[in-house]
């Protein structure tokens, strides 16, 4: 149980607050207070208030994090609290003139909302280029070990001991790579250029068509080319090309799961893939298990994967933010109280929508939804 538990609260707590921390560095470069900075939602496990004003608290729900910056609410808002606090007779809360978030100039309060992918993007790449510079770059080399009979790669000519070298003018490095460009392009023919004991030969492949079906009965069709291969390297780098290789990877999964975010949007990819917090700290567990490097890696995936739910244009998330900055920018003025709230409503209600088919999802591998199943009958 704590081989699971402390790898995910490890993992997680890092993500969130890199993220939380560029929220929090980018309000404070433009002026802005920042009231409290939370770890984790739900009533303090531990707190204390630094030198700056700012509160800062571990939540005991471990599932994500916040900056409450100051003037951020609205001015109806704040005549509210000041109400409040009248009629309980207190003094109204305090205001820093020329610190809240509001009075800044639509640029900044994008730069602040910004700030959090960006920070995990760079954390991403800076895990990354420090496994590089330790641990060695892995490399699965684009060597061909096996082809299967009948199959696209056996109808192109490719050979065991064959080094695919480039696929239609680009070069390739690692087995994955090829992977990834011939499931993209199922029935259509690349042109690969191969290493054969140091000659080099141009052959056409026409990858096979085959449809995968996930359970909701989505279909996804995929091209294979019917080889097997990826013999591991490690390569240790040196820091500066660690760091540069580092944001090129970070530039590459990005890529990836973009293009996997559109597959499931297009219906050509299941939405089975989609995890929530249950299949984080599972994988958080068993990578754990391989070391700190896996895990670390582990790390810089799920960095990623925040950023990128994060920018989303979906109101509730930081994306959504900046689509209404973009709007603000584009009009002079803000939208329309009404509209950013019906916009709130509905962003509420799709993150509420993607939180229940991540959970069914992870309840589904982990075969609790099977074990239900079979007691009812």
């Amino acid at each position: 149980m704590l081989g699971t538990v402390v790898p995910f609260l490890v993992v997680l707590g890092v993500l969130i607050f890199v993220h939380e921390l560029g929220h929090y560095l980018a309000a404070r470069s433009v002026g802005v207070h920042v009231e409290v900075f939370s770890i984790g939602f739900g009533r303090a496990i531990l707190g204390w208030t630094g030198r700056d004003g700012t509160y800062w608290k571990i939540g005991w729900i471990p599932l994500g994090g916040f900056v409450k910056l100051h003037g951020q609410e609205s001015p109806e808002d704040r005549a509210e609290a000041e109400a409040e606090a009248r009629a309980k007779g207190l003094p109204p809360p305090a205001w820093r003139e020329g610190r809240t978030f509001a009075e800044k100039s639509v640029g900044k309060r994008a730069w602040v909302v910004a700030a959090g992918p960006l920070a995990n993007f760079l954390l991403a790449a800076v895990l990354l280029a420090g496994l590089y510079a330790t641990a060695g770059r892995p490399n699965t080399a684009p060597v061909v070990t096996a082809v299967q009979e009948a199959s696209a790669a056996a109808r192109a000519g490719l050979e065991p001991g064959d080094r695919i070298v480039a696929i239609d003018g680009r070069s390739i490095r690692r087995f994955e790579e090829v992977q990834m460009t011939v499931r993209l392009r199922p029935g259509q023919t690349l042109t690969l250029e191969v290493d054969r004991g140091g000659a080099r030969l141009v052959l056409p492949a026409t990858p096979d068509r085959r449809e995968l079906t996930d359970r909701f009965g989505n279909v996804q069709v995929i091209g294979l080319l019917g080889v097997s291969g990826g013999v591991p390297e490690y390569a240790r780098l040196d820091p500066a090309t660690a760091l540069a290789a580092g944001f090129g990877e970070t530039v590459r999964l990005t890529e990836q799961t973009l293009v996997a975010l559109w597959q499931m949007i297009t219906g050509r990819r299941g939405t089975d893939e989609i995890g929530g917090p249950l299949r984080i700290a599972r994988l958080s567990g068993e990578v754990a298990e391989g070391g700190v490097a896996p895990l670390i890696g582990l790390m810089a995936l799920l960095s990623i994967n925040l950023a990128l739910i994060n920018l989303l244009p979906i109101p509730v998330l930081d994306g959504g933010h900046l689509m209404f900055y973009a709007a603000e920018a584009i009009r002079g003025r803000p939208l329309p109280p009404r509209a950013q709230e019906y916009g709130f409503r509905a962003g509420l209600a799709l993150i509420l929508a993607l939180f229940v088919l991540a959970t069914w999802n992870d309840l589904a591998q982990l075969r609790v939804i099977d074990w239900v199943a079979g007691l009812v009958g």
